[in-house]
């Protein structure tokens, strides 16, 4: 067992019993000691009287008996060694130093027992040497100033003895523990550890050193994350340690509790690169090789024990430099060992030996002040009641000075300033890896041996580095590139809308409103540039601009877009499913009101949402997440929001706004699904458009709310929603009238009218009469039916040149009766069938094919002449007379039985040459169908 740990068990009892006995008690045994010694040697005349050989007595109080594990084995070799070179190398022959051991067996009442027989039975003791155990040491030295006496001690570190006041005649050669302070407070300066952790034994002893580092860390500005101390289990200790993130652990605890430390730290992963231990430095060599348990083998102890620091004093300089003895102190120790034999080492033995050398370089510095001073006395003068002698042995040691074996020797308030070493467990081994020198406060590292197990020294804390979440610029090339794209697509359909907007196709499809969707989705295109600049591209007062700009810009487009694609399925839903409407005028401006009312309450909210909460530039932290490349520090991710303090309000009432907005547009496409009109040709794809841009918002919402911290997700499901549906909906719109007007225009407006009106008969017949009641179908079927008139027109004077001619040559050529007959019947009758095409009636036969079917056994010209009988129509049924007789009142049948269906007389007017009732084409027309013909 540890001597110092011993002492303050076996020795508390005569602790108390001094401490309770007082300054009064001390100077009761001062004066009866005084006494017997002045009475015995005789003060007046015969204390200057010498021995013959002059010898300077030392009393040295050490634990000597082996039985209490002594260390006089290892100082005893030195002791001999100084005593020898001080006598040969400094004193004069006629000074001789003896020293005096009494066995203080480092026991409180053994060790008194041992000063006071020292004091009454020995010589006249010039000062004390010595002093092991700190508890027996503290009783002495705390007496020694009524006695006039000095003590140097070469072995106590207990930092209890720095305390001046109280221990003003003690000295010491070796640093004491609170010494190694300001070296690791240098050590940590070095590498710029500025946040610490103590973990400390529950022991005086290193309570004390733990209370005066504290100190030297706040001086230093060093923060103490946490102070840990145990008794007998650490682990509990080691897990706060960790769990308050502290990296720099300064551990005081004995190599015992060392091991037990170590395992902990191994079990809660507290070692490696992250982590560095610093410890007391004066364990025995190979302390750790004893330690085996269930939870911690050798295996596991010297994987948590790696790249530890030690922290001790310097036993022995490392300086080639001759001390005041004349040796290095590589040869002293060569000297050392040779006396020391198989003797045990002590560590102590180098201050020993320079203890002796203050001893003697103390008294010749006293004897040389008493001549400087003209004072008769001589050093071999002083007593216990002498006080002047005792205070030029007390100057005497402060002022020592000299380079020994353990370094340059001073004092500092009775404390040795010396050298303070580093070393550091390596491969099973410590290697001294620098140096503290506390008289010039420098550290030394020696280069190359210090490692550490990563590619730098650990961080004092996990390093917080700050990680903005940016938008990756790649993405952001690729997405802005494809907006690009669909810029210039909306571009050319805007050309292409203005150019063609008095073609009939364009006309059509109500121009004005085509435009705002093109004008709504370029707004919306370039919102994607503003949602995709982040903190890496702009300041943050420019950020939090564009978080307003961009929430308008897109608010607006897509009103814009939706509204006009909204309104006009309204329109179509209007018009085909109120059955009972008869006339139904909805015109361009009535739908450009409709988005406007949807611009407005859009602007109402928006602008109250600026005014009330604006939006402002928010980050928001993550939880840390570790390096990606493996280094010592952890990253903080941030994110930049738009947000206001009322955010979600704000957002449920525009997405409650837009989203009934939305469902009611999906609504309206659903019932317009069936719907093809011929004036309004592009009412399928509006519906289509309707249905993906309100699917895609909905899904975009959604998608985009759940990814609100991952940028580069959300920026990019935004993106391509909105791109999806802008494109989609202009491709939509305008690709079909674009394909249509490079084809055929006219055969596609034909053709679209005809399956219009065949699917209207289809589907519900009261469904076209509302269709001729819309003003703007009522224009573009106009337009249609003139065009229609005049192609009619020019057919039907091609028909009168060919009559005029076939008749002419009837006149000169009776043989070509039969090629009438055949041939020309058909073509008056493909004339009739024009009308059956402009009115729409499919279950009435051609005339000529009816006229000729009923009067197939009759010739052509009888009905025109009844006064003629049967047997004479085939004698005079080819004379140009009768062939000229019918062509004058055939031909102006024909032309009133067909300028009702190109917008010329009604079919109403009766015929002077024929009665209305004599043909079924001579039938009045209807009012609904004379409405669509000639109303327009």
């Amino acid at each position: 067992m540890d001597p110092v740990l011993r002492t303050y068990r076996s020795g508390l009892f005569a602790w108390v019993f001094w401490r309770s006995l007082g300054r009064l008690g001390t100077l009761l045994l001062l004066w009866g000691w005084r006494w017997d010694s002045t009475s015995a040697l005789g003060l007046k005349n015969t204390a200057t009287r010498l021995d013959a050989d002059s010898k300077l007595p030392i009393m040295g109080l050490m634990p000597i008996n082996k039985a209490v594990e002594s260390i006089s084995e290892g100082i005893l070799p030195a002791v001999q060694l100084a005593t020898e070179h001080v006598h040969n190398k400094f004193l004069p022959n006629t000074s001789k130093l003896v020293l005096e051991w009494y066995d203080s067996e480092c026991d409180n009442a053994k060790g008194l027992k041992a000063f006071f027989d020292g004091i009454k039975y020995g010589p006249k003791h010039l000062m004390i040497f010595g002093g092991v155990c700190p508890s027996i040491t503290s009783i002495i030295a705390e007496s020694l100033k009524e006695w006039n006496l000095v003590q140097l001690s070469f072995a106590a570190t207990t930092p209890v003895l720095a305390d001046k006041k109280k221990y003003p005649n003690f000295f010491r050669t070796v640093p004491s523990d609170n010494a190694v302070n300001p070296a690791v407070v240098k050590f940590l300066k070095h590498f710029h550890w500025r946040r610490v952790g103590t973990l400390t034994q529950d022991v005086q002893r290193f309570s004390e050193v733990r209370n005066d580092l504290t100190s030297e860390l706040e001086k230093a500005d060093i923060q103490i994350a946490d102070t840990e101390s145990f008794s007998n289990d650490p682990c509990p200790s080691v897990k706060k340690l960790r769990d308050n993130d502290v990296r720099i652990i300064l551990g005081q605890f004995d190599e015992n509790m060392a091991a037990k430390v170590f395992c902990c730290a191994y079990n809660e992963n507290m070692y490696g690169i992250k982590y560095q231990w610093i410890i007391p430095g004066w364990y025995q060599l190979n302390w750790w090789k004893p330690v085996a348990s269930s939870s911690c083998n050798v295996k596991n102890l010297l994987t948590a024990m790696e790249g530890y620091v030690a922290v001790d004093f310097e036993p022995l300089s490392t300086k080639e430099i001759r001390t005041i003895s004349g040796l290095t102190p590589q040869q002293y120790e060569q000297e050392y060992n040779k006396m020391r034999g198989s003797a045990e080492y002590s560590k102590f033995h180098g201050f020993a030996y320079d203890g002796i050398w203050v001893i003697a370089t103390t008294l010749q510095r006293a004897m040389d002040s008493l001549k400087r001073l003209g004072n008769p006395q001589t050093i071999r003068d002083f007593n216990y009641v002498n006080k002047d002698l005792g205070q030029i042995f007390l100057d005497s040691m402060n002022e020592t000075n000299f380079f020994g074996v353990t370094g340059q020797v001073v004092f500092r308030n009775g404390e040795r300033m010396g050298t303070i070493i580093f070393s550091q467990f390596q491969d099973k081994i410590e290697v001294k890896v620098g140096e503290y020198n506390a008289i010039a406060d420098s550290l030394e590292l020696i280069n190359n041996t210090l490692r550490f197990q990563g590619v730098e020294p650990p961080k004092d804390r996990t390093i917080i580095q700050p990680q903005l979440r940016k938008i990756s610029l790649p993405l952001y090339s690729i997405l802005s590139a494809l907006t690009v794209l669909g810029m210039f697509m909306s571009s050319a359909f805007l050309f292409f809308n203005i150019k063609n907007r008095n073609q009939k196709l364009i006309k059509m499809s109500s121009p004005y409103m085509n435009n705002l969707i093109i004008l709504g989705g370029m707004l919306s295109y370039a919102s994607i540039f503003l949602f995709g600049l982040d903190g890496s591209f702009v300041v943050p007062n420019t950020f939090e601009t564009l978080c307003t700009v961009r929430t308008w810009i897109l608010t607006v487009g897509y009103t814009t877009a939706f509204g006009a694609m909204f309104a006009k399925t309204w329109r179509v839903h209007a018009i085909f499913k109120n059955v009972k409407m008869k006339k139904k005028i909805i015109k361009d401006q009535k739908l450009l009101i409709i988005v406007g009312g949807m611009l407005l309450i859009d602007l109402c909210i928006l602008i109250c949402w600026q005014v009330v909460d604006p939006l402002r530039r928010t980050v928001e932290d993550y939880p840390l997440e570790p390096d990606p490349a493996g280094r010592d520090f952890a990253i903080q991710p941030l994110l930049e929001h738009c947000e206001n303090s009322h955010m979600s309000i704000w957002l449920g009432i525009v997405y409650a706004y837009k989203g009934l907005l939305m469902l009611f547009g999906c609504f309206l496409a659903w019932e317009t699904r069936n719907v093809s009109i011929p004036a309004l040709n592009d009412s399928k794809y509006i519906g289509m458009s309707v249905y993906n841009v309100g699917i895609m918002c909905i899904i975009g919402a959604a998608v985009s709310f759940l990814t609100r911290d991952q940028p580069n997700v959300q920026f990019c499901i935004v993106a391509l929603v909105i791109i999806f549906c802008s494109t989609i909906t202009l491709c939509l719109v305008f690709v079909p009238k674009l394909i249509t007007l490079r084809t055929n225009p006219d055969a596609a407006t034909q053709n679209r009218r005809l399956q219009f009106t065949q699917n209207q008969k289809k589907e519900d017949s009261k469904t076209s009469t509302s269709v001729t009641s819309v003003n703007q179908a009522n224009t573009s079927r106009l337009e249609g039916f003139q065009t229609d008139n005049h192609r009619l027109r020019m057919k039907i004077t091609e028909l009168d040149k060919e009559l005029e001619e076939v008749t002419m040559q009837l006149q000169d050529t009776p043989e070509k009766t039969q090629y009438i007959k055949q041939n020309h019947i058909q073509e008056l009758n493909n004339i009739l069938n024009i009308r059956n095409f402009t009115d729409g009636n499919d279950s009435d036969k051609p005339l000529m094919k009816n006229q000729h079917d009923s009067r197939s056994q009759v010739p052509w010209g009888t009905t025109l002449e009844p006064s003629r009988t049967k047997k004479d129509v085939p004698e005079d049924i080819n004379s140009p007379e009768h062939i000229q007789r019918r062509l004058s009142l055939q031909l102006p049948i024909l032309h009133h039985a067909y300028l009702p269906s190109i917008g010329g007389v009604d079919a109403s007017c009766a015929s002077p040459c024929v009665s209305p009732s004599a043909s079924p084409r001579h039938r009045h027309v209807q009012p609904s169908f004379r409405v669509m013909v000639s109303g327009l």
